[in-house]
């Protein structure tokens, strides 16, 4: 503060003597007249007069040119990033520490590559609280390093909606954008002075302006993510919408570079049994290995002792790092056709724990012994030191269970962890997970980055084993976890709502099947109905139907069970470099077993019930993106089979008209309403289908029908049909009454006033013909 004011009598002992000024001097000058000036002002403050003025027009000329000043307009002049006392800003982000990070309103030329921030305890001031999307009127205050603090004055509304555009250049300057959100349609013009120097084709970040009366719509570009004609623009634009974080900052960066791999020391010595790790064939990082032998206690016959070894994150990322903060941010990996979006930098995720083949890495394993009827006897959590003896890919596996030659010792491994699997099986009838075919697909992109082909995922053995190991490993954490008495985060899956199960109930009906009503619904009820669904081959629409009775599983500190692993407590531990969930639940181990250093801090214990919110809605954010990258990608491909025919099944009936998914591909479309028949069709909400006013011909939910693609804008993934089916014939209302007669239910003791049965009904009739109604207790 002394250097300041003794730089500020320096200016002013020049400006009384008329010397000519510094450019240190001019910026100070500039920066204590608020925002701007210009150079008849300046000549006089510092009492330039005469031919100096010539040497005064040379200096700021110079400013100029390096960069230290800018001119707005006409003759006004202001220092390079300098804004004014008082102005709207826009809250963009929220700070681990619950400051308000923000950004200047106005042209990104002047206001752009500053920094602005509120204190949380500001912000509380303000009654109510503003958050993201809030435009404020601020003081600010420079603090340094093109930086402000910032007072709020008061809150004048919501910020300019900001979104992802393609940039169209036009000659002369200027240009116009094309959304990429399917949300915000139309053109916008961007003036010559708000184009920020994009290029033809490069995709920016847009900020509405101010419309006035009705003329064309008109936005600002904000920045530059990219280029359309990059390879990886459909994924550019998915992350860009959906804010997920692409780099890593620097001293994340730092971080994870400075970690090492740990010595033995009090780990367990695991590098000579051959645990194995079975993957995707392209998989990168390797979260999971295996290993399984018969188990050795003559007590114990033809049970199995079984190893699930996962790579120990919890080690290289501490509690309050910058790694974990980064990592809580994110909340999981992103998956995209052609990237990978970490949840941790590579130097971790795919170097120090990835569990490598023949190289030596961290783990926290479980050791599980599981009888000859599949029932998991005890189980064991080890902090260790493994060695993987093999990179197996799903089919490799599958392979060596089905004969094919490998290393022996990999061979007996993965023969003795399949024994276990189908000892296993046994268990799992008798729980009777919820058993949806929802097949997977797989975009396969060429050399070029473009797609060559849409294939679906082979489902082999291998899966199951996988899979039915890694539940078991999560149990086994989850009871461990509440005998401790930890505070950590369940992976929830709540029973599916009553009002959208009777919704699906009253549709199944009118396909003749019999659905049970009332009481509490088991995984079991809708099994027994896909089976019959399979008999019928029907099994993929009805599980389509079901899958949209379910709720979302989610992360939460309240244990509420698993519906549809049918589960009492579960939780996620298999899969710590890619979801933060299961570092929490690795965590909460290590202290709970006492295995070391890294274990779950008392801060982080407190606040568990806001971080499973919050990596609950980041999953479904990542999972958007997913989604939203993959319809451009398949948008793309299809975008020169436009006039094609193709086999589809109806996904999703509205009033505005009907979703369908292409059985070649599993692209989704729309065909709107207007467009559907030679009649006029209302929707049936009840029905999931439409119903023709003329004729009573049904299209609904499910319903395979053939389409053919009338257009295709891969800039927003859009696909529209038209329909080439003829619709189902009208149906006869006693047709529905088989599946009314019978509930699966049987034994069900009827409840008054329900008239879920034909005799309930007659009852309600006869009561209505007495002339003195009953008296209700």
């Amino acid at each position: 503060m002394a250097k300041k004011k003794t730089t500020k009598k320096r200016a002013t002992k020049k400006a009384r003597q008329g010397a000519l000024p510094s450019k240190k001097d001019i910026l100070s000058f500039l920066e204590d007249a608020g925002y701007e000036s210009d150079r008849r002002m300046i000549a006089r403050h510092f009492g330039i007069k005469g031919a100096e003025r010539t040497a005064l027009r040379a200096l700021l000329k110079e400013m100029e040119a390096d960069g230290s000043i800018k001119r707005p307009t006409g003759k006004r002049i202001k220092a390079t990033g300098a804004l004014p006392p008082v102005m709207p800003i826009d809250i963009v982000e929220v700070d681990d520490d619950g400051d308000l990070l923000c950004e200047a309103v106005g042209d990104p030329e002047d206001v752009g590559g500053v920094f602005i921030r509120i204190s949380a305890k500001k912000a509380e001031k303000v009654k109510p609280v503003p958050g993201v999307g809030d435009r404020v009127l601020a003081r600010l205050k420079p603090a340094g390093d093109n930086s402000y603090d910032a007072d709020i004055l008061k809150a004048i509304g919501k910020g300019a909606h900001k979104f992802l555009a393609v940039f169209r250049k036009k000659r002369g300057g200027g240009g116009s954008a094309d959304p990429v959100e399917r949300k915000t349609k139309g053109e916008f013009i961007i003036e010559r002075s708000d184009d920020g120097d994009a290029k033809d084709g490069d995709l920016v970040w847009l900020e509405t302006k101010n419309a006035r009366g009705y003329g064309p719509r008109r936005a600002r570009v904000r920045s530059i993510a990219g280029h359309i004609d990059d390879h990886n623009a459909f994924s550019t634009i998915a992350l860009a919408n959906h804010a997920i974080p692409t780099e890593f900052p620097p001293e994340v960066q730092k971080e994870a570079n400075s970690r090492k791999l740990p010595s033995l020391g009090d780990r367990t010595d695991l590098r000579n049994t051959p645990l194995f790790t079975i993957d995707p064939a392209d998989a990168k990082d390797h979260d999971d290995a295996c290993f399984a032998e018969p188990d050795s206690d003559p007590k114990n016959p033809g049970g199995h002792r079984v190893i699930v070894a996962i790579a120990d994150v919890s080690y290289f990322v501490r509690p309050g790092d910058a790694l974990d903060k980064e990592a809580v941010k994110r909340g999981n990996s992103t998956y995209l056709p052609d990237r990978v979006v970490p949840m941790l930098p590579e130097r971790l995720s795919n170097d120090l724990c990835s569990l490598r083949e023949g190289e030596d890495r961290p783990c926290l394993a479980v050791e599980m012994i599981i009888t000859s009827g599949g029932v998991k006897k005890s189980h064991r959590f080890i902090r260790a030191i493994m060695r993987s003896a093999a990179k197996l890919s799903y089919e490799e596996a599958q392979a060596i269970e089905d004969g094919a030659k490998a290393n022996a010792e990999i061979t007996a491994s993965v023969k003795n962890l399949y024994s276990a699997y189908r000892a296993r099986t046994t268990e799992r009838a008798k729980r009777a997970p919820l058993d949806l075919d929802l097949p997977e697909r797989k975009i396969i992109l060429d050399k070029n980055g473009d797609v060559e082909k849409v294939v679906k995922r082979e489902r082999f053995d291998a899966h199951k084993v996988i899979e039915e190991f890694m539940i078991l490993a999560n149990v086994a954490a989850a009871e461990t976890l509440e005998r401790a008495r930890m505070n950590f985060v369940y992976r929830i899956h709540d029973q599916p709502d009553p009002d959208k199960l009777d919704d699906i109930r009253k549709y199944l009906e009118t396909l003749d099947y019999k659905v049970t009503k009332g009481g509490s619904v088991r995984p079991a009820n809708f099994n027994q109905l896909l089976k019959i669904a399979e008999e019928r081959d029907e099994k993929q629409m009805v599980s389509e139907v079901v899958l949209r009775s379910q709720r979302q599983a989610i992360y939460s500190t309240e244990n509420l069970g698993h519906f549809g692993l049918n589960l009492p407590r579960y939780a996620h531990f298999t899969s710590p470099i890619r979801r933060y969930a299961d570092l929490i639940v690795h965590r909460a181990l290590v202290s709970a077993c006492k295995l070391g250093e890294g274990g779950q801090s008392k801060k982080e214990a407190v606040i568990l019930a806001d971080i499973a919110e919050d990596i609950s809605d980041l999953e479904r954010r990542s999972m958007a993106a997913e989604r939203d990258a993959s319809d451009r990608y398949l948008t793309a491909y299809l975008e020169t089979r436009v006039g094609v025919t193709f086999p589809a099944r109806i996904r999703g009936v509205t009033k505005f008209g009907l979703f369908v998914m292409l059985d070649e591909s599993g692209a989704d479309g729309f065909i709107p309403m207007r467009t559907i028949g030679n009649e006029y069709f209302r929707f049936n909400d009840g029905d999931h289908a439409i119903v023709g006013d003329r004729t009573g011909g049904v299209y609904r939910l499910g319903q395979e029908v053939e389409v053919k693609l009338v257009e295709a804008i891969p800039l927003t993934g859009a696909l529209r049909f038209e329909m080439l089916s003829d619709p189902l014939p009208a149906q006869k209302k006693q047709k529905k009454k088989p599946a009314k007669k019978a509930s699966y239910n049987s034994n069900r003791k009827t409840k008054k006033g329900d008239g879920a049965y034909p005799r309930e009904r007659k009852k309600k009739r006869k009561r209505k013909s007495n002339a003195k109604p009953r008296k209700r207790s």
